[in-house]
């Protein structure tokens, strides 16, 4: 634990110097992060002050800067998610975006990917962050029909204001229109306006 770990996050993005700052921390009482941006450097300081650490920077060659992290005693790895330490400039100005291809999660076995999903959905419902909208379309729009073990969270969240756009031409193709229960009928053009409008998309 008392070993240095260097971190050469040159030539990455936010969050990806944060990530991996923070992963060393968990690892080691002192951390060195090189970055080759100032973004970066001021995410990666915010990173460590907000951690408890004592944060010492040296401007290098080339733009170059190393940022030395020391942890403190009450240091907590749990504390905050990296992405929060992240600043880019703007704020971006479009929606929050998440988007159902399927009503499974991930590939490999459907049993797993459905209860999957149902935990996706319950996590979001619960979190202070929601999304601005939500799109449904292809068998992602049996996630918003009557039977679905997803409608409470779905209710809930379109109460608090989350927009849920279902494909029409999906709920016709199933044939399962007249059981939608959550979400309003849209169409591709409202999708494809939305989602190419969006700050963020996320597809789980």
């Amino acid at each position: 634990m008392s070993d240095i770990i260097i971190v050469d996050a040159r030539g990455l993005s936010c969050p990806q110097p944060v990530v991996l700052a923070k992963q060393a921390l968990e690892s080691s009482k002192k951390v060195k992060v090189i970055v080759d941006n100032e973004t970066a450097l001021e995410n990666v300081k915010r990173l460590g002050n907000k951690l408890g650490c004592s944060v010492s920077v040296e401007a290098q060659s080339g733009g170059l800067y190393e940022i030395q992290l020391i942890r403190g005693a009450d240091f907590n790895k749990d504390q905050l998610t990296a992405a929060e330490f992240c600043e880019t400039g703007a704020a971006p100005s479009g929606p929050f975006v998440i988007v159902f291809a399927e009503n499974k999660m991930g590939r490999g076995n459907d049993e797993l990917g459905t209860v999957l999903i149902k935990a996706f959905l319950h996590t979001v419902a619960g979190q202070a962050k929601k999304p601005d909208v939500m799109i449904f379309y292809n068998t992602g729009v049996k996630l918003t029909v009557q039977g679905s073990d997803v409608l409470d969270d779905l209710k809930q969240l379109e109460s608090e204001g989350v927009q849920i756009l279902v494909c029409g031409t999906c709920l016709n193709y199933f044939e399962i229109k007249d059981k939608l229960a959550a979400g309003v009928v849209s169409n591709m053009y409202d999708i494809v306006e939305i989602m190419s409008s969006a700050s963020r998309l996320l597809t789980p």
